[in-house]
């Protein structure tokens, strides 16, 4: 099972690692390449997280997947990681990394979803919008297109979330027309 916590924690040494050797940016570069495969590839996770294969056949794997893409840096760490067991918590280890050093740069996570796809200069004008708004310097914008929302968008940053879509509406009058909030207006 995933723990949040040693993640942060094994995140947090990297960082601090990768901070002093002055390889900050190569170790992002890495962990976002290490995030990328294992959201693409569930294999690759399992095979993390499986007790049946042996350490030095998931070190042999994961050093041919992260072969010429990844820095030394990184390379021992994920070394590291499978010589103390750790391994299975690369995923969130990688994830953990990202947000700690986006929130050490001020980058803050936009996630926009909206029912059909959007220009370019409309996903610049909703990042400028949010920027201005509530004074970030930087903004990751990322774009997600769910028809369920039949119109409008649903915009996600830090624990907030803004739901401007038409399916909310729709839902929220149901609700009214179920509990009846209509009648006692009637009379």
């Amino acid at each position: 099972m995933p723990n949040a916590r040693l993640a942060g924690r094994y995140a947090k040494s990297i960082l601090d690692l990768a901070i002093e050797q002055g390889q900050l940016e190569a170790v992002y570069a890495d962990m976002k390449y290490l995030h990328a495969v294992c959201e693409a590839s569930s294999e690759f996770v399992n095979l993390l997280r499986s007790p049946i294969i042996k350490a030095d056949q998931k070190n042999s794997i994961i050093n041919a997947v992260t072969k010429d893409k990844v820095s030394l840096l990184t390379n021992s760490f994920t070394n590291l990681l499978v010589k103390k067991g750790r391994e299975n918590e690369l995923p969130e280890m990688a994830k953990a990394f990202i947000e700690q050093y986006n929130t050490l740069k001020g980058i803050h996570q936009v996630t926009l979803t909206t029912a059909v796809d959007l220009s370019d200069a409309m996903k610049k004008s909703i990042e400028d919008k949010v920027k201005a708004e509530n004074e970030f310097a930087t903004v990751e914008l990322t774009t997600k297109t769910d028809e369920r929302l039949i119109g409008g968008f649903v915009l996600e940053f830090d624990n907030n979330l803004v739901d401007a879509s038409i399916a909310r509406d729709l839902k929220d009058i149901k609700r009214q027309f179920l509990n009846n909030d209509f009648v006692s207006k009637i009379k």
